[in-house]
């Protein structure tokens, strides 16, 4: 049963990804390489693909950082910010794009709903599907409160499963572009943990 759901979840992601516009895509890979500072956000599962992301940024080189870390420095005009929120509406996150953009940084929204709050802000987006949960008017916080979420990949699973495949597939794109390698990342890779 359960190397069945996968199986079906499997076949979900690959009709997600099949939707996708290249011509997003296209503009967020020359965003992405253009800048000068990347700081990635998220709240939930959508900021730990966020920081899965940052990690392997880092490791091709990238001056990167995820909000919300002691660690991360000031965002500055002109720096990338990445966005990502499937429903689109998540507070915390349409806070921080808020600040963004009274700070003038470039914004690159990842989410479900190219009409929502956090979208209608960004300079770019892209819409990775599978956030769409009929009858779902809340947020992020308030759909988990609530127990609004879809059947099969509970609470914006297919979203997540679906962006942490696209954004790895942006590293590949990376690498090959700046011809790096495993071994070449591996020298980036913490060595305490």
């Amino acid at each position: 049963m359960v190397i069945k759901t996968a199986k079906e979840i499997n076949k979900m992601i690959k009709e997600v990804l099949d939707k996708m516009s290249e011509k997003q895509v296209d503009e967020f890979m020359q965003k992405l390489v253009h800048s000068r500072n990347i700081f990635v956000a998220g709240a939930g599962r959508s900021g730990l693909v966020g920081r899965a992301f940052a990690m392997r940024l880092m490791h091709l080189g990238f001056n990167v950082y995820v909000v919300g870390e002691t660690i991360s420095p000031p965002v500055k005009p002109g720096d990338l910010l990445i966005a990502i929120s499937g429903s689109g509406k998540t507070s915390a996150t349409l806070t921080t794009v808020k600040t963004a953009k009274e700070i003038k940084a470039t914004i690159v929204v990842i989410t479900s709903f190219n009409d929502s709050p956090i979208a209608k802000l960004a300079d770019s987006i892209v819409v990775i599907g599978g956030r769409e949960m009929k009858g779902m008017k809340h947020d992020y916080i308030s759909g988990q409160l609530t127990g609004a979420h879809e059947p099969l990949t509970p609470l914006g699973g297919l979203f997540e499963l679906s962006t942490m495949i696209f954004l790895d597939s942006v590293i590949t794109k990376l690498m090959k572009l700046y011809e790096e390698g495993e071994m070449d990342l591996k020298k980036r890779h913490a060595n305490i943990e």
